[in-house]
């Protein structure tokens, strides 16, 4: 089998598809041409004329391509041995046998490339999910354009129940959004003004005003599936070595045939007899089925990942996913969100109320994070809006600001030591602590009103994907620059035994390379740019959430479109059955050729048989690899 090109994609009948078909007629012409001479009702010319045609036929494809890779790459393929087999026969008054070989060689030859075709049409068909026009609005005007045409800027109209043509902001209006189709997740996504929507995505309820944000042929849906495609031409290990293993065997193969045509008549072995064992050699040592025993399972494997979410750059990442013995897990934006939220407001005197108000009064100013989420807070419950002037950040320790007249704190429990106030409740702080919780305090400079605690949010997924992978046998480590108690705390939750915090971005780097001399190879899944380093350390580096940021696309070898973890263990488990299945069919490939071999060297086999053999063999290694497609 020759490395063909793949670039064709084919959505048709499996008959229609070009190479099967000529092999069908191929087969469909040398099977009549068997009947009528053997019943007598056309002369021999006429059969071997009709199965000459089927020769012509059913090999032009694969004979083409195997002649021009042996003059421009000056490679003996395996559709070279195929093609001086068919040769061969015919010379020596084998016509039929020649014709049956070209037929099923042929057939075997066309499901490879329309399985190739297939593959690849169906990741293109998720651009079908993108509509084929937009309604541009310009100038107060509504009109009805190809989506193609769409330019970044442009302002669109999506109404409920329409997709999304490109990627964009929402300028006007929020609505449910489904992202299934570009991340895999099928929980609908609440989108307003300002956040950023994607191209083939479900708008579900309001009318959206959106501004392109990229051109059609540039949305994150084209650069996935362009992604997906590429990643189906890169090659794993073992596929690379077993092609190098075919450009030195196929060569070793047609010299052997070669010797066993021309030696044993020196000895006084019939001519024709030598020929026939070595053309049937010829058919038994190609190494057809060992050549298609992995590339069909990665291509199916990146297919099937694409199509859920999961873009993996390379068949050497697929393969690298199935050997992976631990996961490192950043904590922030990774098992949470990275948006904290108010959890606990104590007042020291009765009246939450209040605290809130004082604390909001400070941190409407402030754009931490801890202080945007304090704000939202008090937006949640309708706190008073207090009068705030001369606000004033306090590097390390908080913020304050003069509300009303009198000037507020709100920060650690450092800053009100500084003013000389002792801590009230210590044993409830510690506690709020020991939760994994941001403990702020909210006072003035005679007294400590209240205590307001903050904590990132677990993402909804995490525990099912920490639980999926210890059942699969994989072990979790958290990675955190956060400090041990919150790291610890959120681990506790999530059932992570490991836990390293208080990491620098060096610090993950090493606690990947430990983590791969304690268990062996590592998946590290962050953000991809911030633990950019320790993705890159990892065997495979996982970047989350990656849809439309090509930066994090670039750092990782595996990237999550959506912010699923459970697509980890998806990956991992997809990684594991490509490799279980690609050994499967190099065990079964060499058990073939163990058999064919001496069968063809001591004239067991017929050149029928061996051609029947033979491909029967290629076609069930097709089979077997496609099966890494199906759930």
């Amino acid at each position: 089998m020759t490395e063909v090109e793949r670039e064709e994609i084919f959505e048709g009948k499996w008959y229609a598809h070009p190479p099967m078909r000529n092999a069908l007629i191929a087969g469909i012409i040398t099977g009549v041409s068997f009947v009528l001479a053997h019943t007598g009702l056309i002369p021999n010319s006429s059969e071997i004329a009709l199965y000459a045609v089927a020769i012509i036929l059913g090999g032009y494809h694969w004979s083409r391509e195997g002649i021009e890779e042996l003059i421009g790459e000056r490679q003996v393929s395996i559709d070279i041995l195929m093609l001086a087999a068919s040769i061969g026969s015919a010379a020596l008054g084998m016509w039929d046998e020649a014709a049956f070989l070209v037929f099923l060689y042929g057939t075997a030859e066309g499901l490879e490339e329309y399985t190739y075709a297939r593959t690849r049409a169906s990741i293109r068909k998720l651009l079908d999910l993108a509509p084929k026009e937009a309604r541009l609005l310009s100038n107060g005007e509504e009109a009805t354009i190809p989506a193609e045409q769409l330019k970044p800027g442009d302002v669109f109209l999506v109404r409920p129940g329409e997709s999304i043509a490109t990627d964009g902001i929402i300028i006007e209006g929020r609505s449910s959004i489904n992202e299934a189709p570009v991340t895999g997740e099928s929980i609908p996504v609440e989108k307003k003004e300002g956040m950023a929507v994607l191209a083939a995505t479900l708008n579900q309820e309001g009318a959206l005003k959106i501004r392109a944000t990229a051109a059609f042929e540039d949305n994150t849906l084209s650069k996935m599936i362009h992604l997906v495609e590429e990643a189906q031409d890169q090659k794993g290990r073992d596929q690379q070595f077993i092609e190098k293993f075919g450009t030195r065997y196929s060569p070793l193969v047609l010299l052997g045939a070669l010797l066993t045509a021309v030696v044993p008549p020196l000895f006084g072995v019939p001519f024709p007899e030598s020929a026939t064992r070595a053309i049937v050699l010829l058919v038994a040592a190609a190494p057809c089925a060992l050549v298609m025993s992995t590339p069909v399972a990665i291509a199916a494997g990146i297919t099937r990942a694409g199509r859920n979410g999961v873009l993996i750059k390379g068949g050497v990442f697929l393969e690298s996913l199935g050997t992976i013995k631990v996961v490192a897990v950043d904590k922030t934006g990774t098992l949470t969100r990275g948006e904290p939220i108010v959890t606990d407001v104590i007042s020291l005197n009765g009246d939450e109320s209040k605290v809130l108000a004082l604390a909001y009064g400070v941190e409407r100013y402030s754009e931490h994070p801890l202080a945007r989420a304090i704000v939202r807070k008090a937006a949640e419950v309708g706190a008073s809006h207090l009068k705030a002037v001369e606000f004033s950040a306090l590097a390390g320790y908080g913020a304050s600001a003069n509300v009303e007249g009198t000037f507020v704190y709100v920060g650690k429990q450092g800053l009100f030591t500084k003013l000389g106030l002792d801590i009230p409740s210590p044993t409830q702080v510690e506690a709020l602590r020991a939760e994994g919780k941001t403990v702020m305090l909210v006072g003035t400079e005679d007294r400590i009103h209240g205590i307001i605690a903050i904590r990132d949010t677990i993402r909804p997924h995490a525990r099912d994907a920490i639980l999926q992978l210890h059942r699969m046998g994989v072990s979790v480590a958290m990675l955190t620059g956060d400090n041990e108690v919150t790291a610890s705390a959120i681990a506790v939750e999530l059932g992570i035994g490991d836990v390293r915090a208080d990491l620098k971005p060096e610090g993950k780097l090493n606690a990947v390379e430990e983590l791969h001399r304690e268990y062996g190879p590592v998946a590290m899944v962050g953000d991809g740019i911030n633990d950019a380093p320790a993705l890159a350390k990892a065997t495979v580096g996982i970047a989350m959430g990656a849809a439309g940021t090509d930066a994090a696309i670039e750092a990782a070898d595996v990237a999550l479109m959506g912010d699923d973890l459970t697509k980890v263990s998806f990956a991992i488990d997809l990684g594991k059955k490509a490799r279980r299945i690609g050994l499967q069919n190099i065990v079964f490939s060499i058990l073939v050729l163990a058999f064919l071999i001496p069968a063809a060297l001591t004239g067991a086999m017929s050149v029928a048989l061996a051609v029947l053999l033979h491909e029967t063999s290629e076609v069930l290694a097709v089979a077997n690899g496609l099966r890494v497609a199906r759930p």
